[in-house]
């Protein structure tokens, strides 16, 4: 890159150019937040802001970051949790921001789209030819002829795509194919042979797109590979000095899920067949051994929490750890022929995984109950061949590895329309590991910029407080359905239904299906996407669904001016994660469920309630069809992070207001 001979104009004018180039209007949280991700660059100090929806954000943080990027020669890197925000980023703000920004700059600043390596096809993959390198249809598969169609299909569609694809990259896809086709074409970055033994190198999508990444000033990638990136041995991102965390309420959960190890029946099959022909049979006897008698005991087992490890299971996992220790090492990964190194590698990196993640569990249960940092369960997931048992061992808390891994690298801004919890940003700043003692501690500030809207005029929180208290069934009283009709017969549907069950949504659904005449849509008929395309274009039509609907929905206007809650979405009971989370807190002198339960509802209700106010004109009601919002001890906690609503309890008043709302309309 070359850096411009000038200075980067103030950062108001910037931020007023590039509002003007995208139809936007002057929005002072916005310049708040411009200017404080500056300041957070200048002083090396990490930056935690909440933005209300309608605030801008994006720009808030753009114009600031390509700004300093251009000046310093040096990327900015911005990571997101969902593909929509990434696509909203890529395709829509960057073209023409960077068009608008570049005579100010001196240059058109580049940008990048940045996934993991197992994203892209892998060309070696595709052209492997040799038995040895295909492979083995899943288990669930072995017996169901139309499926295993399927996969052929869809690996013969996909290795067409690939003379004619310019990215390979998988959401270019359409339309796309299941994992197990997936997995047939890509790898992971460790299966990866590396450009200097991949004949493909040259044409690696990967490598390309990390060469685009390399010459980019903003980087665009996701949550995981920020997070393998933290994690690994080796970087995949490019060096940088400024960090963005979009969406960042989501940073700690997709940190965990990329840290969690797995051990199941089919993961153990896949591995054992891998390394067939490529080691001593004794080697791979030793290893079938062990998988299969794992595997029998995990289906025998029972669901949940692992607090004590027991002498069996104790004993077959350090079988099963040492005899895929032993088959790692009895690969040769180094051969010269290069699809046979790749099959090698593969089936090394199968072995070892196992191995690592089966010392790992035993060594979780080392230290007393109370001082432990890993969490082991067990889950019985339902598949099309059955029953499916897997062993998990998830990190505790991923804070130290964020603080260690993630903030020492590069000032970081952290932004959402949902941080503060209970009216503070500690919650948070505690996941993130940003707090601590002063040795330890990162300097960070906390902002929230708020939002342009007036929420108290355009909207109404509604707490159904006659309602009796939810019950343990997951699904809702006769109460209950009652007030849901009363309450969409007066909005005239236009209704975004947010249960906390699949099963609470459709009982919901089926119900309101025989007593209305307006549409009722329930998530899982068809995709989600399609449903809310749907939803969006017909107002008197109703959505109903669960977790994905509380934070993916952007519906503006006259189609969404009801949002129904059924009930406070506190985490199952049997959540292993938190519920040892919750025990950990408590154990330690704290208030667990506060701390965990109660967070992880407030956080939830915040993103559910953040779907009524898309744009500047909107209207509409907040109902909440638990009386505990308003009578419990943790409502006042709960209700503190909401936006500023006006609150009322009299059903009469909001049906009378959804009933001038649809008039208006």
């Amino acid at each position: 890159m070359t850096s411009t001979d000038s200075p980067a104009p103030p950062l108001a004018e910037l931020l007023a150019t590039a509002v003007a180039a995208l139809g936007g209007q002057p929005r002072g949280g916005q310049q708040q937040m411009a200017d404080a991700v500056a300041a957070a660059v200048d002083s090396a100090t990490h930056l935690a802001v909440q933005a209300g929806t309608g605030t801008g954000k994006s720009l808030a943080y753009l114009v600031p970051a390509l700004g300093r990027a251009v000046t310093d020669d040096t990327p900015v890197v911005v990571s997101t949790a969902t593909i929509a925000l990434q696509r909203q980023l890529v395709e829509r703000d960057l073209p023409r921001l960077v068009a608008a920004l570049a005579p100010a700059l001196g240059r058109e600043p580049r940008y990048a789209l940045l996934k993991g390596r197992r994203n892209y096809l892998c060309l070696n993959k595709i052209h492997a030819e040799s038995a040895d390198q295909a492979e083995p249809v899943d288990q669930d598969e072995l017996f169901d002829p139309v499926a295993a169609t399927a996969l052929g299909r869809d690996v013969q569609r996909l290795t067409a795509w690939a003379e004619t694809t310019d990215t390979g990259d998988r959401d270019d896809l359409t339309p796309g194919v299941r994992e197990r086709a997936w997995s047939q074409v890509a790898v992971s970055a460790r299966e990866c042979l590396g450009a200097a033994r991949c004949p493909y190198a040259a044409e690696c999508f990967s490598e390309r797109a990390r060469a685009r990444a390399g010459a980019a000033d903003v980087v665009v990638t996701n949550h995981a590979l920020l997070a393998i990136d933290a994690l690994g041995e080796a970087a995949l991102l490019p060096e940088h000095d400024l960090l963005v965390v979009d969406e960042a309420h989501e940073l700690a959960d997709r940190v965990t899920a990329v840290a969690t190890g797995e051990l199941s029946a089919a993961t153990l099959t896949v591995a054992t067949r891998r390394i067939g022909r490529l080691i001593d049979p004794e080697l791979v006897q030793r290893l079938e051994t062990a998988a299969t008698t794992f595997g029998a005991v995990l289906h025998d087992a029972e669901p949940g929490r692992i607090d004590h490890l027991d002498d069996e299971l104790a004993a077959h996992l350090t079988a099963l750890r040492d005899a895929a220790g032993a088959a790692r090492a009895g690969i040769d990964t180094a051969p010269t022929d290069p699809r046979a190194a790749a099959a090698r590698l593969e089936a090394s990196v199968a072995v070892g995984e196992i191995a690592e993640t089966a010392a790992r569990t035993v060594a979780a249960f080392g230290p007393a109950l109370t001082e432990r940092t890993e969490v082991v369960w067990l889950d019985h997931e339902e598949s099309r061949g059955g029953r499916r048992s897997v062993l998990r061992v998830a990190p505790l808390s991923v804070a130290a590895l964020l603080r260690g891994r993630l903030f020492r690298r590069a000032t970081t801004v952290l932004t959402s329309a949902t941080l503060t919890v209970g009216g503070s940003f500690d919650t948070m700043a505690d996941a993130w590991g940003l707090t601590g003692s002063a040795a330890e501690a990162p300097r960070w500030r906390g902002l929230d910029v708020g939002s342009p809207f007036d929420h108290a005029r355009a909207g109404i929180l509604y707490i159904a407080a006659h309602l009796p208290p939810p019950g343990r069934d997951g699904t809702g009283s006769v109460e209950q359905l009652s007030e849901i009709a009363d309450l969409i017969t007066a909005a005239g549907g236009r209704t975004l239904g947010l249960f906390s069950s699949m099963r609470a949504a459709r009982a919901a659904a089926d119900a309101m299906r025989e007593r209305l005449e307006v549409p009722v849509l329930c998530q899982g008929e068809d995709g989600t996407g399609a449903l809310i395309d749907r939803f969006a274009a017909d107002p008197e039509t109703c959505l109903f669904g669960t977790l994905s609907l509380w934070q993916g929905v952007d519906v503006p206007g006259p189609a969404l001016s009801l949002v129904l809650i059924d009930r406070i979405p506190f985490p199952r009971p049997d959540d292993p994660l938190l519920a040892a989370r919750q025990r950990a807190v408590s154990a330690h002198g704290g208030n667990g469920f506060m701390a965990v339960a109660a967070s992880h509802a407030a956080l939830l209700l915040a993103q559910g309630a953040g779907r009524l106010l898309r744009r500047i004109d909107d209207r509409g009601v907040i109902a909440v069809l638990d009386s505990r919002l308003l009578t419990a001890r943790y409502g006042g906690y709960l209700r503190a992070s909401l936006p500023p609503f006006w609150e009322t309890t009299d059903a009469h008043r909001v049906r009378a207001a959804l009933r001038r709302l649809r008039g208006a309309h």
